[in-house]
């Protein structure tokens, strides 16, 4: 996974985070800016998952995306 292209289009990929993980707030999107370590972070947060878990979360999301 190339997760450069996300941070590269982090404009575009936060509306299609916050749709997938709607308890991410715009400011902890701000905050994450296109990090994956600091997204992985919240959504264990928010939604109290554990951390692989995420891990195959965001890969399964990312793959579903066109952009990539």
């Amino acid at each position: 996974m190339d997760w450069n292209r996300v941070e590269g289009n982090w404009k575009q990929a936060k509306g299609m985070i916050k749709e997938q993980w709607g308890k991410l707030t715009d400011d902890d999107l701000d905050q994450i800016a296109g990090k994956r370590e600091q997204l992985e972070g919240k959504i264990q947060e928010r939604y109290g998952l554990e951390k692989d878990r995420v891990r195959r979360d965001i890969d399964d999301w990312y793959a579903r995306q066109t952009w990539h």
